[in-house]
């Protein structure tokens, strides 16, 4: 045996999780197989400093390596710990994750409204009792007989019973004294079997995230939510962003493999949780199993759509951006390693190579196709999923805004977990900040927010509240249109300080040390100008191709997605986020794919309607298109750079410089002015 067939056994803490690797293989690669939380946003590509070690055993690793001499993230190495993607494998070894490096489980915001729909499942029960079996009688096989009552009493014709079910007839005839209760797909195809009479059907809607992934438990008879879900994609622990994890698979031979098991292993695991939570809620005349879910729809972005199903996502990181297939999928749940024996699982359709299974799911609950008015539509997330349009004309595109809504890129980001900021107010006159954390109630000027957060590590901020310290700084004046953090700032409140050859705003903690303290820095402010630039352009690019020109045309602005859902409207429009319509025009509606998936779920006619709609969403490719780069310069400036914004001047207070840009009209105008508390 060579010296790079070495195996040695890899243990880490606190999760006591390990696994078996060759020598040479890094600490973060051993990480992921043996399933532990080790973060890493940049893919291992030895940037963002997020996947720390401490080793137990110093002498198992390789020496300091150059990526971690090169290494200038905004992370620092601490001492004492070692960069997980650096670090190699050099013997048997014990490694601690500390909290920092850990893929916290996040807090996971999702519901689901399904809204008004005439419920029409896919699957029903039918309660069927056979005939009992003498030895002189002639009767024909249980399958027969199955298909012979179907026929008499619910006018059901043609019945097939699935391969899969037939051997489990005559077990449920005999426990339920030759009653039996089967559940009929599509009107024909007898998919399950139970003894005795069953009442309720249930199925399962699953929205995956890159980051987040939503499920809910629902009755197929009712529409009832009876149980909901939420995890973190596991497959975080390849990268933060969708680019970097077919990044990981080009790099990595068998990465895409490692993809698929972390979801589908994620996806078994949340149907246990939600049947096992129903079990304990929901009174049902049979208890509530795996067994009991009978139907299962599933949204996501292309790349998880196709690597839920085992497709390589390699062809969609690179023009031009080629699906495997853009139609409606349905496949067994036992083909994707999901324990539920009588389910099968509904891909909601793909549009493009970027705009996947979850706006299509959106589309069908917000319904643009369905009104007469303009609906402007927007998953705000990794990648910005964009529709416009009207029962008229629909147009869609992805717009790369890249992960810092959600923390990444921002020195003191983080997720929404418990102890991250999430909201941000700043005093006009004294630029004083007070902030609210995720598991506190009350906002940090109150005196019971000290006892509340007393066991919170407030250690970061989340995307909401990135969105509105960026609009408050803007609002107050300590950073100029142009996003330049003001150098007159110190001079006004000592808040602003000089970090290096920019300026820096302390938002919470009052150590001397600034390291110590949440900073607002020069940096994060660009990052969150090139996000929403990006995303605007997109927005400004199909409003081009709908000809549409005036804001006030837009009948509404839907804000969808988990982070969407959580962003005030007026902040939105400060930073220009999404055109100068009237602020009570823009709302938040939530996980819209994934109630998009619930409607689906519960109604054939529902698959059949956004199957037919996404055939006719105009396809906007914003990476082929020439003007978006002059769409993208001109949208960096807060909240815009030649827009002018005369509703929003109205509808708030904004800075001198910005009240005069906005034109005369603005300033003439007398509408309200909201203020936010």
């Amino acid at each position: 045996m060579s010296d790079s067939q070495i195996e040695y056994r890899v243990e880490f803490a606190p999760s006591g999780l390990s696994a078996s690797v060759t020598e040479g293989t890094t600490v973060l690669d051993a990480a992921r197989q043996a399933g532990a939380d080790l973060d890493s946003t940049c893919g291992g590509r030895g940037l963002c400093g997020r996947c720390q070690i401490v080793p137990t055993t110093r002498d198992a690793l390789t020496p300091w390596t150059s990526t971690e001499d090169e290494y200038t993230g905004r992370r620092p190495i601490v001492d004492g710990q070692r960069l997980g993607c650096a670090a190699l494998v050099h013997g048997n070894l014990k490694v601690e994750i500390p909290a920092a490096s850990q893929v916290h489980k996040q807090v996971v915001r999702k519901t689901v409204n399904v809204g008004d729909i005439e419920i029409d499942p896919l699957v029903r029960l039918h309660y069927v009792e056979l005939e009992k079996a003498e030895l002189s009688s002639e009767l024909r096989g249980l399958a027969e007989q199955i298909g012979a009552s179907l026929l008499t009493d619910f006018d059901i014709d043609g019945v097939r019973v699935d391969a899969h079910v037939l051997p489990l007839i005559a077990d449920a005839a005999k426990r339920g004294d030759n009653a039996i209760t089967v559940a009929v797909r599509s009107g024909r195809d007898v998919c399950a079997v139970y003894p005795g009479y069953v009442d309720r059907a249930f199925g399962v809607a699953i929205d995956v995230g890159s980051t987040t992934v939503a499920g809910h438990l629902i009755d197929l008879g009712s529409g009832e939510v009876v149980a909901s879900n939420g995890v973190m994609n596991p497959q975080i622990r390849f990268g933060d962003d969708l680019m970097s994890r077919v990044s990981y698979v080009m790099m990595n031979p068998g990465g895409e493999v490692e993809l698929t098991r972390s979801i589908r292993t994620a996806l078994d695991a949340m149907v246990g949780e939600l049947v096992a939570a129903a079990a304990e809620t929901v009174e049902t005349l049979r208890p509530i199993d795996r067994a009991s879910v009978l139907d299962m729809t599933i949204v996501g972005n292309p790349i998880m759509h196709h690597v839920i199903l085992g497709i390589d996502p390699t062809p969609l990181g690179q023009a031009p951006f080629l699906l495997a297939t853009d139609s409606a999928m349905t496949v067994r749940a036992a083909d994707l390693q999901i324990d539920a024996p009588f389910s099968s699982v509904y891909f909601l359709p793909c549009i493009a190579g970027h705009v996947g299974a979850d706006t299509a799911g959106a589309i069908l609950a917000e319904g643009p196709h369905r009104s007469e008015e303009l609906q402007l539509l927007v998953d705000v997330g990794t990648n910005a999923e964009i529709v416009f349009g009207n029962s008229a004309h629909v147009l869609a595109a992805s717009s790369p805004t890249g992960p810092a809504f959600e923390g990444a890129q921002i020195s003191a980001g983080m997720r929404a977990t418990a102890g991250a900021i999430e909201r941000v107010r700043i005093d006009r006159e004294t630029f004083e900040p007070r902030v609210r954390v995720i598991g506190a109630d009350v906002w940090s000027d109150d005196p019971e927010f000290t006892m509340q957060t007393m066991k919170l590590d407030i250690s970061g901020i989340c995307g909401s509240g990135i969105i509105e310290v960026m609009g408050e700084l803007f609002l107050a004046g300590l950073i100029d249109v142009d996003g330049t953090v003001r150098s007159d700032g110190p001079s006004k409140t000592d808040r602003i300080f000089a970090d290096g050859r920019t300026f820096s705003y302390r938002l919470f903690g009052d150590s001397d040390d600034p390291t110590q303290n949440i900073n607002i820095t020069q940096d994060d402010v660009r990052a969150i100008q090139l996000a929403k630039a990006a995303l605007r352009a997109g927005i400004d690019l199909l409003c081009e191709h709908n000809g549409t020109t005036d804001p006030n045309a837009i009948g509404s602005v839907r804000l969808a997605g988990a982070f969407g859902a959580h962003i005030d409207p007026l902040y939105a429009k400060v930073l220009g986020l999404v055109p100068d319509v009237p602020v009570e025009r823009v709302s938040s509606v939530g996980n819209a794919a994934g109630a998009g998936a619930a409607r689906a779920l519960l109604s054939g006619a529902q698959r059949a309607e956004i199957e037919a709609a996404v055939r006719r969403v105009q396809k906007i490719e914003t990476a082929t298109e020439v003007r978006f780069q002059e769409l993208f310069v001109n949208a960096m400036g807060f909240p815009h750079t030649t827009e002018p914004m005369p509703n929003l001047a109205a509808e708030t207070v904004l800075p001198a410089a910005q009240e005069r840009a906005a034109g005369a009209s603005a300033r003439q105008r007398t509408g309200r002015r909201r203020s936010r508390s």
